[in-house]
């Protein structure tokens, strides 16, 4: 059992490097640094959104808490243990407690796996015993799914449904920190509100933990209690949601917010050239 007060996810001035194809033999192989010295804390229970454009280290970042990768300096640790330091073969405990939804659903699901096997997948892996076929039924519910849907494969879905999918597969081995990579960006405008709702819904009826990364400030919004922005590396800034939307303090921030499209500007615009083709055409 955890400490309430341990973090769910701590980062203490983590960096991570990365070394570029040498271009000269008399020169060392240029260095990138994806990351630079993040310190960050993610209380148990909260909606943490981490936002930034192509290329700010945010994905970078989702590998180092995920364990997928380790900083070149620096810790990270997921409920009071350290991951950056830990072999593959030593993270098992880590696949309980944190679970990723991947952005493209179609790419992370196998298209040779029925969608009992998708989801029942992770309890296979960490040898989770039980009725697993009950298992199964009772999370493809939990999302929004017929469980008659478990008999089918991927491409017999939707883009929104595939991703109700990984949802279920996430929450398969029951963890406490749900981290979405862009799961909302590869879906149509008119399903992206139903399966960030679907997310919304889960973290709240599971008390689960959320890391949620995104480019867009307006997705994060709608499930994140708190953001950190990130550009070439490095948070910027740090802050409440609607305080964050309110006054934000870094430019690069007020950048992001003002490229968030405005939908009622949109109308306006197509209102405008509809009556401007009109007129042409008297």
């Amino acid at each position: 059992m955890v400490d309430s007060e341990t973090p769910a996810v701590e980062l203490r001035g983590v960096c991570r490097d990365f070394r570029r194809p040498r271009t000269s033999l008399r020169e060392a192989p240029p260095v990138v640094r994806a990351v630079r010295d993040v310190t960050l804390t993610i209380g148990q229970g909260e909606r943490f959104g981490i936002v930034g454009e192509s290329g700010s280290g945010k994905s970078t970042l989702l590998r180092l808490i995920c364990g997928l990768d380790r900083p070149t300096s620096g810790e990270v640790l997921v409920e009071g243990r350290p991951v950056g330091d830990q072999p593959a073969r030593r993270l098992g405990w880590l696949r309980e407690k944190l679970q990723l939804v991947f952005q493209d659903p179609m790419s992370s699901l196998d298209p040779r796996m029925r969608v009992r096997d998708i989801v029942a997948e992770p309890l296979v892996a960490q040898g989770i015993g039980g009725d697993r076929g009950q298992r199964v039924r009772e999370l493809l519910e939990r999302v929004g799914l017929d469980p008659e849907a478990a008999d089918r494969y991927p491409h017999q879905f939707s883009g929104g449904q595939r991703q109700r999918i990984s949802v279920a597969r996430a929450l398969a081995p029951d963890p406490d920190i749900l981290v979405a990579d862009e799961p909302v960006s590869a879906l149509d405008v008119s399903v992206r509100a139903q399966v960030l709702n679907l997310v919304d819904e889960v973290v709240d009826g599971l008390d689960l933990t959320l890391v949620f990364v995104s480019h867009d400030l307006s997705v994060v919004r709608h499930v994140c209690d708190r953001v950190a922005v990130m550009q070439d590396g490095q948070v910027v800034e740090v802050g409440e949601t609607e305080q964050l939307f309110a006054e934000p303090q870094h430019a690069y921030t007020r950048s992001l917010l003002a490229a968030i499209p405005d939908l009622h500007a949109a109308l306006d615009g197509r209102t405008a050239q509809d009556l401007a083709r009109g007129a042409s055409r008297d």
